[in-house]
């Protein structure tokens, strides 16, 4: 099979139209048409569905998607690591964040790369952890920032930080909180918490597993800053990571408190498939969405209250300004 016969596939597969992806590919949409006709029959399969509402995949198309995305990707690293020798930073890197990453710290991590490095073509998509591993399994990813699943996967996976779980309500709510504050205290307020489909809902369940109480949230939100917006307008609380409150803690609509014990915390790692080299570039934007996490942590948790009656009653401190990067 042609290099360039799999380009012309995987470009239709992604545009699921012809005159989108010829005018993508830069060619006319006959020839095009002819190209992916002249695969399907060398491969002897049909490999899209045509009807008025574009091209999709057959079985025997997402079949071959998954064997050749992997093959073109690793030229594209091939590319840009030949144009590293010359000391610029190239190429498109694809990168999957979770929901509380890419809402945190996404937009400036972007604009970062783009004004660092021009000639770096930037993909980035959110979404839950289960799902960015399958991406990056299956080649469509470069690599994904998670929360540390429980069970074992297939990927490589390196720790990036610790991030603690802390109470938060509105910031003005008559909401008592008891002389030393804890987990289970959880159980004593009407919650708004994300869906068990969340990876968050998921690290909050283990603990109240452990903690022998059960969640019941008023109501269940996937979308971040909507859930926040609940907390600062009601008498709903939650537990979330810090960075997700990040902005909320920082205009004063919500305040938070830690819990009095240990080990309420998710792990975040980046994560790429073992028998795929991470090319420079990705390397590159890597360490710009690493450190902007680190420092939204950092500010954030500056906001954070002890979880006593006491500190609800104090003024919420704010952090000290950093000059933002160069």
């Amino acid at each position: 099979m042609e290099f360039r016969l799999m380009q012309y596939f995987l470009c239709l597969a992604e545009e699921k139209n012809v005159t989108r992806a010829a005018r993508q590919l830069n060619i006319v949409q006959p020839a095009l048409s002819m190209q992916i006709a002249k695969l399907e029959a060398e491969l002897g399969q049909k490999l899209f569905d045509r009807s008025s509402h574009g091209m999709t995949l057959t079985v025997a198309g997402e079949a071959l998607s998954r064997l050749v995305s992997p093959i073109l990707r690793d030229v594209e690293y091939a590319k840009q690591e030949m144009a590293g020798l010359n000391g610029r930073l190239s190429g498109k890197v694809s990168v999957g964040l979770i929901t509380s990453v890419a809402q945190s710290t996404m937009a400036s991590s972007s604009a970062t790369v783009a004004n660092l490095y021009p000639e770096i073509t930037l993909s980035a998509c959110e979404g839950y952890t289960e799902t960015l591993t399958d991406w990056v399994n299956s080649g469509q990813l470069d690599f994904a920032l998670i929360n540390v699943p429980r069970r074992r996967i297939s990927l490589t996976t390196h720790h990036v930080m610790e991030e603690e779980m802390v109470f938060a309500c509105q910031k003005d709510a008559s909401i008592k909180l008891p002389a030393t504050l804890r987990f289970e205290h959880l159980a004593d307020f009407d919650l708004v918490l994300p869906s068990k489909r969340h990876g968050l809902r998921m690290i909050l369940e283990e603990h109240a597993a452990t903690a022998g109480i059960e969640l019941k949230p008023r109501l269940e939100l996937d979308t971040l800053p909507a859930l926040c917006e609940v907390v600062a307008t009601t008498n709903l609380v939650t537990a979330l990571p810090t960075i997700a409150l990040q902005q909320s803690l920082a205009n004063g609509k919500v305040r938070a408190h830690r819990f009095d014990e240990s080990g309420i915390s998710r792990s975040i790692a980046w994560v790429h498939h073992p028998r795929r080299m991470v090319s420079a570039a990705a390397r590159a934007v890597l360490d710009i969405i690493r450190s902007d996490l680190v420092e939204a942590a950092r500010s954030a948790s500056n906001y954070v209250q002890p979880g006593t009656a006491a500190a609800s009653r104090r003024r919420t401190p704010r952090p000290k300004s950093r000059s933002a990067r160069p």
